[in-house]
């Protein structure tokens, strides 16, 4: 869990925890989930790393990532994460720094929209949508919950939402993508030459 909108995250890792989830996070929004008198795994203790560069990198790392993207049953896969301790991660629950408020704020600098330009969380996203056959990916607070019904109801997700909520994070990582190529092109000055071969790609 890592969160800028923290709207409905309590009551939402609440339920989570009632149901035997146990919670990963950072930053903020580990504190926020341990002042709600819950337990919290940090991401660090997870990874065995410490974050460094000021916070630029928290969860780049396999233990995260391969716990994300393994597929569940394979062989291989199962042998690989088992060699590495890799354990599964089967839920991710992050929105991202918020780019186009933090860009459209009287005197931003580029120093603050470089800042905010949010490289973990839409990476994780990305695993997780990608593997949405094991994994639920939730970008927006509204989908609390019909994720958490789900899971106080059977203890899992059906493959019918963890599709819609993993295509709901392309739509969305999208967005955030575009927004900042908006952005540099606009303070850059820059016009994009290889515009057309890249549609072409």
């Amino acid at each position: 869990m890592s969160v800028s909108d923290k709207t409905g995250l309590v009551p939402f890792a609440q339920v989570l925890a009632q149901a035997g989830v146990e919670l990963l996070s950072t930053g903020g929004t580990a504190k926020a989930l341990r002042d709600a008198g819950l337990t919290v795994k940090d991401i660090s203790e997870h990874t065995g790393f410490p974050e460094i560069l000021d916070g630029r990198v928290k969860t780049l790392h396999p233990k995260v990532h391969g716990g994300l993207l393994y597929i569940r049953g394979n062989a291989t896969h199962e042998a690989t994460v088992a060699q590495h301790g890799i354990a599964p991660i089967d839920l991710v629950v992050v929105n991202l720094y918020p780019f186009g408020q933090t860009v459209a704020k009287p005197g931003a600098t580029l120093h603050d929209a470089i800042e905010n330009i949010d490289i973990g969380g839409p990476s994780m996203l990305r695993s997780a949508a990608k593997n949405h056959d094991s994994v639920t990916v939730v970008v927006d607070p509204a989908d609390y919950a019909r994720v958490a019904e789900q899971i106080q109801a059977t203890g899992e997700t059906t493959l019918g939402l963890r599709r819609k909520l993993a295509a709901k994070v392309f739509a969305r990582t999208a967005a955030y993508d575009a927004k900042i190529a908006n952005y540099c092109r606009s303070v850059f000055e820059f016009v994009f030459e290889a515009e057309i071969e890249g549609n072409n790609q």
